[in-house]
């Protein structure tokens, strides 16, 4: 039986993947959280992987913290940059298989058009530079890993936007949201799906690949969708991302092109509308 770690257990998709876990039987499943997996110690996290012995990696563990790098940039790197170095060394070594995850924040947000996996990256913050560091060792220390660049993660687990909104719509009369950075939302229960379907294809074919909910919107919209769907009587206004200033610099235009995982894995990605329903639900 093929044994697949899960770095990352306690996070969004981690525990959206432990959920999806049930339906697959035929493999064995090791959610792995800080205690079971160290990212941010390399000697411990080389003696764990040699202990667990994956034949698969499902690496959604993470330094996501995008202000907070912009102080904490060593242990950033060591986690997305050094620690994905080694679990790629490992995969490489042993034979084994590694889908990892990355981010739109590898871009810098200058463009129009949506962005495909051939674009130029140029990031902005720390942690969009840490992510892709990550990505450029994985590649060359395992030429055969398959990485996922993703964006707006949301789910039932864990915390992010939607689940802001939500309690911020329940507790106040008006909220102002970021009208002027651009992309699309990914549930991350569709993006757990896609992992596994990507592993239960015929054929591995490795490289960079690209995953969001279909739809292209601000987060202002994103709210205004939150909003409709929760019933909610809070009044939500658009503002320009000079008013709401932060320590780490957002991409403006982040919205990611999926033809190539759509084409290559023969995908049909929900509309981020029909994703949120189901979070909803």
């Amino acid at each position: 039986m093929e044994k697949i770690l899960v770095t990352g257990a306690n996070g969004q998709l981690g525990s959206e993947l432990a959920v999806l876990s049930l339906n697959y039987p035929q493999y064995e499943w090791i959610f792995a959280d800080r205690t079971k997996i160290t990212l941010n110690d390399l000697e411990a996290l080389q003696i764990q992987l040699e202990e667990i012995k994956p034949n698969i990696i499902f690496n959604c563990g993470a330094y996501t913290a995008v202000d907070k790098a912009e102080t904490e940039k060593e242990i950033a790197f060591k986690i997305n940059h050094l620690a994905v170095e080694l679990i790629a060394k490992y995969t490489f070594e042993n034979n084994a298989k590694l889908i990892h995850i990355s981010t739109d924040y590898v871009f810098d947000g200058s463009s129009s058009i949506a962005l495909n996996e051939e674009e130029e990256t140029n990031p902005i913050n720390v942690y969009g530079a840490s992510k892709r560091d990550g990505e450029i060792a994985c590649l060359k220390v395992n030429p055969k890993s398959i990485i996922i660049r993703t964006s707006w993660v949301y789910s039932k687990f864990g915390n992010n936007f939607v689940k802001t909104m939500q309690r911020l719509m329940q507790e106040r009369e008006a909220i102002n949201v970021v009208n002027d950075q651009i992309g699309s939302p990914t549930y991350a229960a569709d993006l757990a799906q896609t992992m596994i379907d990507i592993l239960e294809f015929p054929e591995w074919i490795a490289g960079i690949y690209n995953y969001s909910n279909e739809g292209e919107i601000s987060w202002y919209e994103f709210a205004l969708a939150i909003k409709e769907l929760g019933g909610y009587n809070c009044n939500v206004g658009g503002i320009p991302s000079v008013s709401y200033p932060t320590p780490a610099k957002r991409p403006e235009f982040s919205l990611l092109d999926k033809k190539k995982i759509k084409n290559t894995y023969n995908l049909d990605i929900p509309h981020y509308k029909e994703s949120l329903e189901k979070m909803f639900v």
